[in-house]
């Protein structure tokens, strides 16, 4: 395939362009680098089937050679990955979510590309059951995940009123290598690889459904591949539940130190902006595209959090943290 990815060096994003080079595909990043970071493909280099564009997506696409040719599929990555972004870059989240992705989705028509919108389990807000299908309701608990609602809705507009391939994938809370340290899992682990043993969190009882970022990757890559997702919303995530609080427990106990954690009231989320509860169904994705997640249930989230932990703590991949940065 040629795909066109938008968010080629965010976290997501670059984990995709690996998996996408390895089958052999070619790949046009586009990135703003608003929260991507070049060192994130620095590794790609050189290949002649990645291409790396700045570009912001509010922008019309750039006059440059790699975009003249056709392209099979484009992929919508382009998105800050946190609710609390909104409250230093709430025009440009906005801007990112209606004129961004209508301008992908734009080229995804001209070209009759499959479209590939990355949305999240954030527009379920929390859960009113659990696990969560995608039949669950739409609630905008923040702002972020109103803007990621709009972006949904326009997306299968395009599907409904053009019949342009689209699939709307929503993954769970992704964590791993190269992840920003605005999430939670990066910020318990370099807090505790720079030396500190009173861990400051916000909330400590809110559960979220984590997969590992391979996962996650394997379930678009299984989507982007199959026949049978075009106008489907479809979740990701391991189908395995836990809070924060133990979270950090179980980060402590690989990391083989006893840490203390502190509820810093300044990290808490606005009350009723607080998502409680998200837990994933993955039924969907498992019968339409055969996907199993590796790294799921209590076992399989120790191992992706070593898988982790080894990569934050190589001192080239901790220095470019900052230790003191959360946002859940």
């Amino acid at each position: 395939m040629r795909v066109l990815l938008a968010g080629g060096a965010g976290f997501i994003g670059s984990h995709v362009a690996d998996a996408l080079l390895a089958r052999g595909d070619e790949v046009v990043a586009l990135d703003n680098f608003a929260t991507g970071r070049p060192e994130n493909v620095a590794h790609l280099n050189g290949n002649n089937k990645f291409t790396l564009i700045k570009h912001d997506i509010t922008l019309p696409l750039p006059i440059h050679h790699v975009l003249n040719d056709h392209f099979d599929a484009v992929l919508d990555y382009a998105s800050p990955a946190s609710p609390n972004d909104f409250a230093t870059m709430p025009l440009e989240i906005l801007a990112v979510g209606s004129t961004g992705t209508r301008n992908l989705l734009d080229r995804a028509k001209a070209d009759n590309a499959v479209f590939f919108l990355t949305s999240t389990s954030e527009v379920y807000g929390t859960a009113r059951f659990v696990p969560i299908t995608e039949e669950h309701p739409l609630q905008g608990q923040s702002p972020y995940s109103a803007t990621k609602i709009a972006a949904d809705q326009l997306a299968y507009s395009f599907y409904a009123s053009f019949g342009l391939p689209v699939v709307i994938v929503r993954p769970f809370n992704t964590y791993g290598p190269r992840q920003s340290a605005r999430a939670v899992i990066p910020t318990i682990i370099t807090q505790i690889a720079s030396g500190e043993r009173a861990i400051k969190l916000g909330a400590l009882g809110p559960t979220r459904d984590f997969s590992y970022v391979l996962d996650t990757v394997e379930g678009f890559i299984a989507a982007l591949v199959g026949k049978n997702g075009l106008g489907e919303v479809i979740n990701i995530g391991s189908n395995f539940e836990i809070s924060i609080g133990e979270t950090a427990r179980l980060i402590s106990e690989s990391m083989g130190v006893q840490i203390e954690l502190i509820s810093d009231v300044e990290r808490f989320r606005p009350e009723n902006s607080e998502v409680e509860r998200l837990w994933a169904d993955n039924a969907k994705v498992k019968e339409l595209f055969g996907w199993q997640p590796i790294f799921g249930g209590r076992e399989g989230f120790k191992r992706g959090l070593g898988e982790t932990i080894d990569w934050f703590t190589q001192p080239d991949n901790l220095r470019s943290y900052k230790s003191d940065i959360y946002n859940l």
